[in-house]
């Protein structure tokens, strides 16, 4: 919930076996979110292997590319670097039309209130956020009334930018589609601004306040790299699903 450079492209790091070494090499590798690097092989048992069909369609048809169909999950690189700004021209232009409607698509498949480019492998400054009606309906009237909860409609920002307008905090639990499965309290800030440019590159802006403020805020984040484990206080992060464990 609340996933300049060449946004689609993909780089591969082929192991050279061309070389003989006389003696034995000590190699140091150097992580950095703005290289590709290859995936490391996990020797965990836990880690399910691909099926042939799947090895096999993965041969034939090569890696996907972004914008994904699905929700990167923390430990991606594209989580934690800084966005880049879409140049206003480009808006409409196929490119950023695909990444929004991906982003459009994803969100509304997993019936989450906010998403941004990042979150579906795109490092562009675009986010998502919607809470249908029907969302809200299924809410009880102590949650609406103590998180601040309004229906609000798919809004796109590109390029947006944040100010806040009341600097109090208020903390509530807080989840991400790209950290699956966990939850943490969270302080955001009560009040905020929003202004940035619409899916048809037209000015826009927005005042929020309660749990509309708190998906802003979430989602502004992602496009400068920050997760809600940055911001969480760390003794509330739990498993949502720990009972299960249990029983």
């Amino acid at each position: 919930m609340f996933r300049h450079c060449r946004t689609f492209s993909h780089c591969v790091l082929k192991s050279q076996t061309n070389y003989v070494l006389s003696k034995p090499v000590r190699i140091l590798l150097h992580w950095s979110p703005f290289t590709c690097t290859a995936s490391p092989r996990t020797h965990s048992t836990n880690i399910k292997m691909r099926s042939y069909l799947q090895y096999m369609k993965r041969k034939v048809k090569g890696a996907p590319a972004p914008p994904y169909n699905h929700v990167c999950q923390v430990g991606d690189p594209v989580l934690r670097s800084q966005a880049a700004a879409v140049e206003p021209g480009a808006i409409q232009g196929p490119e950023v039309q695909k990444v929004i409607k991906n982003l459009v698509k994803v969100m509304r498949k997993l019936e989450c209130v906010g998403l941004s480019a990042p979150q579906i492998g795109v490092p562009l400054q675009i986010l998502a956020l919607e809470y249908p009606k029907k969302m809200l309906e299924d809410s009880s009237v102590t949650s609406i009334e103590a998180r601040g909860l309004v229906a609000v409609p798919l809004m796109i920002f590109v390029n947006p930018q944040l100010r806040v307008l009341d600097g109090r905090t208020v903390i509530f639990q807080e989840a991400c589609e790209s950290i699956c499965g966990f939850s943490a309290s969270v302080p955001r800030y009560v009040s905020v601004e929003v202004s940035g440019l619409n899916e048809k590159a037209e000015p826009v802006s927005w005042q929020a306040s309660g749990w509309p403020a708190r998906i802003l805020q979430h989602e502004m984040d992602h496009l400068n790299g920050v997760l809600y484990i940055d911001r969480m206080d760390s003794k509330t992060f739990i498993n949502v699903k720990w009972e299960e464990y249990n029983e």
